[in-house]
């Protein structure tokens, strides 16, 4: 058998498995791929700086070296569910984070400025499928189911239930 960097075997195949994303109904995570060690320390001093009282749980799969899921947070809880969603996933690179008291819209443009990040794949508070592609050398993202598909198109009505809630939350004058 030769080394990871070898291409792989004429015919190799390719196997295809759809992960859940296993939290409690509402809980906020965000998906994404980085590309460094750091990045786990990066993404925890970005959190914690974003929004007082935040709490979070941060877990990174190594793709090189020791391979380890690297993890951090400030949330006891939320770490293990990171860490426990990650060994799912297990594709290299790839990192998820859950949030408590604070939303993927509050710190989102933060984790995306963090150097080491390089794709983000969903940040929601919704029911989560993760395609993965495996071959011989690993496991990878293809892409991620997020929520269900639409059952309709908004009418006035709902346009402005929307924007009612918006400025319940606080997000729309």
């Amino acid at each position: 058998m030769g080394s990871p960097s070898d291409p792989p075997p004429p015919g190799a195949a390719v196997t295809l498995q759809l992960v859940s994303v296993e939290r409690p109904e509402g809980l906020n995570l965000i998906l994404g791929q980085a590309h460094f060690i750091k990045t786990v320390d990066d993404l925890h001093e970005t959190l914690a700086g974003a929004v007082p009282g935040l709490r979070f749980g941060v877990a990174f799969c190594e793709a090189s070296g020791a391979r380890l899921v690297r993890r951090s947070g400030n949330d006891p809880q939320l770490v293990a569910l990171a860490v426990a969603n990650a060994l799912a996933i297990s594709a290299g690179h790839a990192f998820i984070v859950f949030l408590r008291d604070g939303f993927p819209v509050n710190v989102l443009n933060q984790v995306k400025l963090v150097p080491e990040v390089c794709a983000i794949h969903c940040a929601t508070a919704n029911p989560v499928q993760v395609l993965v592609a495996e071959t011989p050398q690993g496991r990878g993202i293809l892409g991620v189911i997020d929520g269900g598909s639409p059952l309709g198109v908004e009418t006035e009505s709902d346009v402005e239930a929307r924007r009612r809630m918006l400025r319940e939350l606080g997000y729309k004058l």
